[in-house]
């Protein structure tokens, strides 16, 4: 093979190599996003199973949503029914969040006063993507002074106590199954977090995604 032709293909090859990797970095998928579900002493299981479901499900294998619990402590946490969870994370040690879930339950009553949560959650509100509130989280959020000139949903059996914590720049829907605020979305009682889940991953994903999730969860979606 003449030198000359040898030096050309050897050139040739390497300019394919170099546009090809130039194809390959525009085309690479955006990195998951992290997902933390927020967990606690007498959480509601559903409010923080069903939309950690939901973006698991969402995830097309794990591309799109790193989903992950968060505790205050390490230390196992007891939901309602003494359902014992082990945490992934504590507050102190999580990964940077783009998704926070605060669900409800009964736990919300206390936790609603815990400073240190309270203002952890205040602090990563301004971080995240989205934060999404399920039930009677709600109330945490208030707490957290969150809740300043939003639309708000909650568990019909917490919108009195919502009120009576709420500032009078928001307005409850109390017929609502989710509201979307832009960066802050609420959700009522327990599976209606499942709903607003599906909705939220619908709005970052597509909605193709989220009927599709829903498909393979045989979960009767209630979109509004």
């Amino acid at each position: 093979m003449p030198y000359a032709w040898a030096k050309r293909l050897v050139e040739d090859r390497m300019l394919f190599i170099f546009f090809r990797g130039e194809d390959a970095a525009v085309e690479k998928p955006q990195e998951a996003r992290n997902v933390a579900v927020l967990i606690f002493d007498n959480v509601e299981p559903l409010d923080f199973a069903g939309p950690f479901e939901v973006f698991i499900t969402g995830s097309n294998r794990g591309q799109d949503f790193r989903v992950f619990t968060v505790a205050e402590h390490e230390r196992p946490v007891k939901a309602l029914g003494n359902l014992s969870i082990n945490p992934a994370y504590s507050i102190d040690a999580c990964p940077e969040i783009d998704i926070l879930i605060v669900p409800g339950g009964w736990g919300t009553r206390k936790e609603m006063l815990n400073e240190r949560l309270t203002d952890w959650i205040r602090k990563t509100a301004d971080e995240v993507e989205v934060l999404l509130s399920v039930c009677s989280g709600a109330l945490i959020l208030a707490k957290a002074g969150l809740l300043e000139g939003l639309k708000l949903t909650t568990n019909r059996l917490a919108i009195d106590e919502l009120k009576a914590v709420m500032p009078p720049s928001a307005e409850l829907l109390e017929d609502a199954r989710y509201v979307d605020n832009g960066k802050i979305v609420f959700s009522a009682g327990v599976s209606a977090g499942i709903d607003a889940a599906l909705y939220v991953v619908g709005r970052l994903l597509g909605e193709e995604r989220a009927v599709k999730a829903a498909e393979i969860m045989e979960y009767d979606w209630k979109r509004v």
